[in-house]
């Protein structure tokens, strides 16, 4: 057995899945879950018709490389996305087709970890769990940057030790981050790269909710845009992973890419093509019609910031719940424990959300997740709506 398994935290809905084991849902309210952060906007048309059009590609074999076309298509977007030059992102060398971001992220900790008994992995906290997981099971140990509450959720990259940094393999970070929506600024990217080049670590920036934020003007800065402004043309030391699943409402196609550092990149692709985890060509063929097309991505983000208007209207008296600047969740202090809360809302409301310890950990006997609770707005607007009326009078009456 693999050492690192005996370490894993069970999973936040592992752990959700048993607060509520002995509790009875309000049989007199239909059920509304905003726990888990899976899309329930509809996938375009359009994917599906391309999917579908492929389908007789799945007589042959893909290369784990991916298709000519649609790297060229990811390298187009990027350049485009994040202000870069049309020749800046080579699609031969700087970028590899994923089966979404999560395993990619779990891959590139097998790939990318030291497996000594020095090295650490540094990642936000609060944190997505894959990162924790991913770490442990490649052998290393996390070390978790303090995120507080006084900055916005934003790693403190400065409160970091010189001693970790020297020890770091690489660094996870994410933005907009789960479960805050903080962004990190183009400047605060900058300060990282410096880090890396200083202490010679991996950045990996999971950049999965870029495409969802609050101001149509304002779209979240970029890794590869913060290496490409310093003078790094090569991306050196930084890799980004991005997914349709967000940004086009497809979180069952499995789709994704890791972009940056060539040198990364050709390591990454020896270590999957062992890895076995192409991308069906069916598959290429919708996401290559996903990329192309920005009109439904602009739509999604019209119906996000709709809900989130409506829901924080309605809890505006009750809660301090701020929009964040990007991504899909709320994040809003409470006047009591999480898990109370958490409990009272399914007994009560028949509404599910995930108690904020679920997603940190604690360091120096605090959990910066504690007494927060991550609300996933994506079913409909008219269901979020009636979550936040049943929210607001479950915490009145608490």
């Amino acid at each position: 057995m693999n050492p690192g398994l005996r370490l894993l935290e069970p999973y936040p809905f592992e752990r959700l899945a048993a607060l509520r084991a002995d509790l009875e849902p309000n049989p007199e309210l239909s059920p509304i879950n905003l726990s888990i952060g899976e899309p329930q906007h509809p996938t375009p048309p359009f994917i599906h018709d391309a999917l579908i059009a492929n389908l007789a590609t799945t007589a042959k074999y893909p290369a784990t490389k991916g298709g000519d076309e649609l790297r060229a298509t990811i390298a187009s977007w990027l350049g485009a996305r994040f202000k870069l030059p049309a020749t800046a992102i080579d699609p031969t060398r700087m970028v590899l087709p994923v089966n979404g971001t999560r395993e990619a992220l779990f891959a590139a900790a097998q790939c990318f970890a030291k497996r000594d008994a020095d090295s650490c992995v540094a990642m936000p906290n609060p944190f997505y769990q894959i990162y924790e997981g991913a770490a442990l099971l490649a052998g290393t140990r996390p070390y978790f940057m303090p995120c507080p509450a006084e900055r916005g959720f934003l790693p403190d990259f400065g409160a970091v030790p010189v001693t970790v940094w020297k020890r770091c393999a690489f660094v996870y970070i994410c933005s907009p981050a789960n479960p805050s929506g903080a962004v990190l600024p183009l400047a605060e990217l900058g300060k990282l790269i410096e880090l890396a080049d200083r202490h010679d670590f991996v950045v990996i920036a999971d950049e999965c909710y870029s495409e969802l934020y609050a101001a149509e003007n304002e779209p979240p800065p970029g890794l590869l845009q913060a290496a490409w402004n310093g003078g790094s043309t090569d991306f050196r030391r930084c890799l980004v992973m991005h997914s349709l699943s967000k940004r086009s409402n497809a979180p069952g196609l499995r789709s994704g890419f890791v972009a940056g550092d060539p040198a990364l990149i050709e390591a990454f692709l020896r270590y999957r093509t062992y890895h076995g985890s192409a991308m069906p060509f069916h598959v290429q063929a919708a996401s290559i019609a996903a990329w192309r097309d920005e009109a439904h991505v602009r739509e999604n983000r019209r119906l996000y910031r709709a809900k989130f208007h409506a829901v924080t209207a309605v809890l505006a008296d009750t809660l301090n719940v701020p929009i964040p600047a990007g991504g899909f969740y709320l994040w809003p202090p409470l006047p009591m424990d999480d898990l109370t809360v958490c409990r009272a809302l399914i007994e009560q409301a028949n509404v599910t959300t995930l108690p904020g310890q679920f997603l940190a950990r604690a360091v120096d006997g605090c959990n910066p997740g504690q007494g927060r609770l991550r609300i996933a707005l994506v079913a409909d607007e008219a269901s979020c709506t009636e979550a936040a009326r049943r929210i607001r009078q479950v915490l009145r009456d608490l």
